[in-house]
């Protein structure tokens, strides 16, 4: 089939199922995304080529799509049709849970019923959201566990030395492992972490979670009833898979989703992509907390009582130098940055010094190599343990039980070992003696944190680049992809995500910006509420800023949310608060999100009014249409946190290579922020909403003007600073 007919029937498939649904009002924008994207998929050229065929065609298309547009029909409908007609399978991968649960559990189950072809759709989550039976089994048994069990039972506690738990504890721990397994042996439970009706803290889920590194997959005695591998099953039959950017980048290679060159890929939330891809291939160890080195050692020396290993010679080498090595490396950096480190003891969160220029002291080079030779020494010699342990499984069916559990218990801290090769690889890369490098260096830094009495050193590093990193990872292997979200565009252009994403200048990528069908202008004021202080003067700013705030409050009648950028910002503004005030406010950090969302809509409903104090995070995502969300108030222009040390490497490098880091990254990236924020005040056609900015440098600078530039166009109305 060719492919204008393939996107005419995708089209045709998307009027039909819209133009069927109850109070249907046809939508240009919608239409005209659904056509974008249709033309576009048609286009790419999927499945294998030979060597000496032609480059197989890619196409991509970037869509801009307004609030109120309907962008998940608009590449739903056209991409499954497309998709059914091909063959071949969709993806979808989103940035929130909140829009997962929204497709799987609304949108695909209306489409399958509408649409003339059936189709099966599920959810995708990593192994690790799911419980591994075999381990669950070995915790949850009685008073016979031995003492390596006890001790799997707090396995991800960061502990420096073994803690001698009170017996009740330990007990209490047992008690709840015995719950789930009950739990799941009579169905109750499905195994996933999620359906927990309280789902447990890292630490406790952590010792029971399925990790790759653990599993012996179809050699392992509880395989058949594997919750991990019987949801596998419903993606290998589902025709469309749901994804998120973090599993959809961690998976690359592995068979757990679609082959990126033979099935269709939607990228919904795409603003998130870069950011997520920073922290994907970022690294980090730590260099104090190091008995689970000597933990490995022991695990994997046991492997010699059941199968014979010839590399097992040299773990007591790789172990022994390993752990020197960590210990002398985090020593020099005591002894390189450990006035500057100490230095930050009453900062919040932990001291850290970042090297500059990704440059590292020469003194840091050597450890640093051996502890990378030993590391991967390491893992080729769990390698051959495992190959070793697997074909023991298959070769002696009767010991699979035991085998299996040294297989999990080794498996069970690979990663960490994974971890300090990845990070050291990071580390070294571009800090050779000769001192200068024309290629982008990475982000190097190190922390330091006290627990108790104990201090914790880490070493950190990360690609600052994540255009580069996605070109190299993703996008060589895509063919045909959508990438969407109501912020894409910044300062009135595409070339910054287009730059972030890894997509400037690629000639398969086109753009489309579709606005949103609100009357903008009609519907939303911007309040520009100008201060004395500037907000780069925090303590002046947000006491001026506070007193504004609490008078605009006072006039609250329904629902209304405040957007702070610090924890000590949003602090001040509590403590602030009058008596009656408080009883109208519901502050993020005192209260679970969906416990929080609940009150504010009982309170709403009832006629009174409601205030949500919230963090970045409540700046996104967050949909409150009508009276829930009546006026919006931000605090401050959210501008990244000037410590990120990513972002100071970045600015770093960019004004070496004689360009403005303000205006190249700064600038865009918090239009793009901004207009997300903004984004929580119209959600419907109906609404009516006030958006209040206390941040003079909206209207008393240029790049402010380039930032209005990137929101809705509201109605803008200035209040200046009353003369005294």
């Amino acid at each position: 089939m060719h492919e204008k007919k393939w996107a005419e029937e995708a089209l045709n498939s998307f009027d039909a199922v819209v133009g069927a649904m109850p109070g249907f009002r046809s939508r240009e924008g919608q239409r005209k995304m659904a056509a974008q994207i249709a033309k576009t998929l048609s286009e790419a050229q999927l499945g294998k080529f030979d060597e000496d065929d032609p480059e197989p065609r890619r196409a991509i298309a970037v869509v801009q799509a307004g609030t109120g547009v309907g962008k998940s029909l608009a590449y739903s409908i056209p991409a499954i049709r497309m998709a059914l007609s091909r063959g071949t399978r969709v993806l979808i991968s989103t940035a929130t849970v909140a829009l997962q649960e929204q497709l799987v559990n609304k949108d695909l189950p209306a489409l399958a019923a509408k649409l003339d072809q059936p189709f099966k759709f599920a959810l995708a989550k990593g192994r690790g959201r799911f419980v591994c039976k075999l381990k669950l089994e070995r915790l949850a048994s009685t008073g016979e566990a031995q003492d390596e069990e006890m001790d799997d039972l707090f396995g991800d506690e960061k502990a420096q030395t073994k803690i001698n738990r009170p017996q009740h504890e330990l007990q209490a721990r047992m008690q709840f492992y015995k719950s789930m397994a009950d739990a799941l042996a009579t169905e109750a439970w499905s195994g996933d972490r999620d359906s927990l009706e309280t789902p447990p803290e890292p630490e406790a889920w952590s010792p029971v979670a399925a990790e790759s590194s653990s599993c012996t997959g179809k050699h392992c005695p509880a395989f058949s009833n594997c919750v991990y591998y019987e949801r596998r099953k419903d993606l290998v039959a589902a025709q469309v898979i749901v994804a998120n950017h973090d599993l959809l980048l961690s998976s690359l290679g592995s068979k757990l989703l679609p082959d990126l060159d033979n099935c269709l890929l939607i990228l919904d939330e795409a603003h998130h992509l870069p950011s997520t891809a920073l922290d994907q291939f970022a690294g980090e160890m730590d260099l104090s907390r190091l008995t689970w080195i000597d933990k490995l050692a022991s695990r994997a020396l046991r492997v010699n009582q059941v199968a014979e290993v010839e590399e097992l010679a040299d773990v007591p080498k790789h172990a022994g130098q390993l752990r020197l090595q960590m210990q002398e490396l985090a020593r020099l950096i005591m002894e390189q940055y450990g006035e500057a480190l100490k230095s930050q003891k009453d900062s919040y969160g932990p001291a850290r010094v970042r090297a500059a220029r990704g440059m590292l002291p020469e003194a840091l080079l050597e450890p640093l190599g051996l502890i990378a030779h030993h590391a991967d020494g390491f893992l080729d010699t769990l390698r051959a343990v495992s190959k070793a342990l697997r074909a023991e499984i298959k070769d002696k069916p009767e010991e699979a039980q035991r085998l299996s559990t040294i297989y999990a218990q080794v498996g069970a801290l690979a990663p960490r070992l994974e971890a300090i090769s990845n990070t050291t690889q990071l580390l070294l890369q571009h800090s050779g003696p000769d001192g200068e490098s024309t290629a982008v260096p990475n982000a190097k830094w190190f922390t330091l944190e006290m627990d108790g009495e104990f201090i914790a050193i880490k070493a950190h590093a990360s690609p600052i680049q994540p255009g580069s990193t996605l070109r190299q990872h993703l996008w060589s292997q895509v063919r045909g992809a959508v990438l969407t979200s109501a912020t894409l565009a910044s300062c009135g252009h595409f070339d910054f995500f287009l730059r972030e994403a890894g997509l400037v200048n690629d000639p398969s990528v086109t753009t489309l910006e579709v606005p949103s069908p609100f009357d903008y202008a009609r519907q939303g004021t911007l309040v520009a509420r100008e201060t004395a202080a500037d907000p780069r003067e925090a303590a002046r700013f947000t006491e001026e800023m506070v007193e504004a705030l609490l008078n605009d409050l006072s006039r609250i009648q329904a629902g209304a949310l405040v957007l702070f950028t610090s924890r000590e910002q949003m602090r001040q503004a509590v403590d602030a608060l009058s008596t009656s005030m408080r009883n109208q406010v519901l502050v993020q950090t005192a209260l679970p999100r969906q416990t929080l969302l609940a009150r504010h809509r009982e309170a709403v409903e009832m006629g009174e009014p409601s205030i949500i104090f919230g963090m970045q995070s409540f700046g996104e995502g967050l949909d409150l249409p009508g009276a829930l969300c009546e006026s919006l108030f931000i605090t401050k222009l959210p501008f990244a946190p000037p410590d990120d040390p990513v972002g100071e490497a970045r600015a770093e490098w960019l004004r070496s290579s004689g360009r403005n880091p303000f205006n190249e990254l700064v600038v865009p990236a918090t239009a793009i922020r901004l207009a997300q924020w903004v984004g929580r005040a119209i959600r419907t056609e109906e609404d009516q909403a006030h958006v209040y900015c206390y941040d003079r440098r909206l209207t008393g600078t240029s790049y402010g003007q380039l930032l209005i530039k990137s929101l809705p166009p509201f109605t803008l109305q200035r209040r200046p600073v009353q003369a005294v």
